[in-house]
């Protein structure tokens, strides 16, 4: 049953065609057997191959087999050819017309011309039908016309359904591209902020470990216990370097935060003060303050105030030359943290800073801003007047709208 119904969708000038035989058959049948009052048996037979022709055509032409229809109709009126089956056939075309998603003329002509039939076949040949009375006239008027609105309405429904089907699979199609489109932009932010997460974990960490390193081969022979102290300090941040990478690939492997085994979490201002002392060891002077009442700040500002300090202190440490010192002070405001680092080492170019170091690898203070955008904050970056860089930024504790 399901292959004949996909043939007769996948056919459908076929299956017209075999009831437009059909059509002509019981026509020609009607008109040997019953010898018509009015016209030729001929022309009755010629309007019935052209209506025939109307059926078979009408899905591939429908707008020129509904003029054909409307020629054929004011034919049988000129030459008096009364009304027979093969008629039926603008019943079947004015339904076709109105399903059609065509010109709305069409649609319009063949409404029209379905109203008019009847009134017109009455006024043509209400002498020759057994009806008396002005109302039996009206009467059955009304009865032949309901057919061909009927079959209009049924066309124009479906044309409409269809319609409305296609503006939903149109709808469901768009929303289906956006959710791709926003998945797109969602997957390039997230690695963009891994990247990020990336550079800062590989910048400090491998910084720290490059300095404790010279500073052990320097005092090896003379001074066993400082080397061996650096060592330490080297193993300790290769590990914690491991187990924030651990932490950024594992969120690459799976999508999802997770903070099981070795991994850690993010960083927040709360280990700000063990960032500063870990960059003491590395033989950084650094001064430590915190200004105003701590409490607690949104995940994503504590982890940029973590950043944008670790990036400073390191970029000091690269640029600032052996008797840098530095100075990180934390504020908080009533609606925001504030952020001051300096240093008054011998300074490097803004540029350096902006590329993250003098081999352009790095993303520096591109990096910084993007993370004080990301929360709504601002940052403001440059050399000191006196020697030295300052970096300054202001966190907002909610989100700018």
């Amino acid at each position: 049953m399901q292959r004949l119904y996909d043939f007769i969708r996948s056919h459908p000038t076929g299956v017209d065609s075999f009831w437009a035989v059909v059509l002509l058959g019981f026509s020609v049948l009607w008109v040997g057997s019953t010898y018509p009052p009015v016209g030729h048996p001929v022309a009755y037979v010629v309007v019935a191959l052209l209506l025939s022709l109307v059926v078979a055509l009408r899905r591939r032409q429908p707008e020129k087999m509904l003029v054909l229809t409307v020629v054929v109709g004011v034919a049988q009126l000129a030459f008096g050819l009364m009304p027979f089956f093969a008629d039926f056939a603008m019943l079947v075309i004015i339904y076709t017309v109105a399903a059609h998603d065509g010109p709305r003329w069409a649609s319009r002509l063949a409404l029209g011309g379905g109203l008019s039939a009847a009134t017109l076949s009455q006024l043509r040949w209400s002498n020759q039908q057994e009806i008396d009375s002005t109302a039996g006239h009206v009467f059955f008027t009304i009865i032949m016309t309901l057919p061909f609105a009927l079959a209009w309405v049924l066309g124009d429904s479906l044309r409409t359904r269809r319609a409305y089907f296609a503006q939903l699979e149109e709808r469901a199609s768009r929303l289906e591209r956006e959710r791709e489109a926003q998945a797109k932009v969602a997957v390039a932010a997230e690695r963009a902020r891994i990247a990020r997460e990336l550079h800062d974990v590989v910048a400090h960490n491998v910084s720290v470990m490059v300095v404790q390193a010279d500073g052990a081969a320097y005092v090896l022979d003379a001074s066993p216990d400082q080397a061996k102290q650096a060592l330490e300090t080297i193993s300790s941040t290769g590990r914690q370097a491991l187990a924030e990478m651990r932490r950024l690939l594992g969120i690459l492997r799976t999508g999802e935060h997770k903070e099981v085994g070795e991994y850690v979490p993010q960083p927040d201002v709360e280990q700000i003060e063990d960032l500063v002392e870990q960059v003491r060891n590395a033989g950084l002077t650094v001064d430590f303050r915190i200004e105003g009442t701590p409490r607690p700040l949104p995940s994503g500002v504590e982890l940029t105030a973590y950043r944008i300090v670790q990036e400073a202190l390191t970029n000091t440490r690269k640029h600032g030359g052996p008797d840098a010192g530095a100075s990180v002070r934390l504020v908080y405001f009533d609606d925001g943290l504030g952020l001051l680092v300096e240093d008054d080492g011998r300074g490097a170019t803004h540029e350096m800073y902006e590329d993250g170091g003098a081999d352009g690898r790095g993303h520096g203070l591109i990096g910084m801003r993007e993370r004080v955008g990301m929360v709504g904050g601002t940052l403001d970056a440059g050399p000191r007047p006196g020697g030295g860089f300052r970096i300054s930024a202001l966190l907002p504790l909610k989100p700018a709208h």
